[in-house]
């Protein structure tokens, strides 16, 4: 079996892309209308997708901070200085828990918990 996507209920569309483009540097493979009500977007390149789901006049609700989403950098304290730059707050972290890798975590603008990680050989 192939994991293939995660499914995010957004606030804002435009906001979320923004955030999934800009700072996860995720580009857009296609965004749909499905409904009068309902916009899809989905985002990555190889492996697993993230699609962003927005429904017009539906409250979404409050996301759980033990779950994140992964995503790996080349130069972690790189990525902390450019998410500084684009005025984001670093939820937690950095941590090492051993040689080989090292993370923190940020909020998308839903409350989604985002890890960005660095691994070593």
């Amino acid at each position: 079996m192939q994991f293939l996507w995660t499914t995010i209920t957004v606030r804002n569309m435009e906001e979320s892309l923004a955030f999934y483009q800009n700072i996860v540097s995720l580009p857009l493979i296609r965004r749909v209308q499905s409904s009068e009500q309902t916009e899809l977007a989905f985002l990555g390149s190889e492996g697993t997708k993230v699609e962003l789901i927005a429904h017009k006049g539906e409250k979404v609700g409050e996301f759980s901070k033990n779950i994140s989403l992964g995503f790996a950098v080349q130069n972690l304290d790189e990525h902390i200085t450019f998410i500084k730059e684009q005025g984001l707050d670093i939820y937690a972290g950095p941590f090492a828990p051993n040689p080989h890798i090292r993370f923190f975590y940020v909020l998308d603008p839903n409350g989604v918990k985002i890890q960005f990680v660095e691994q070593k050989a």
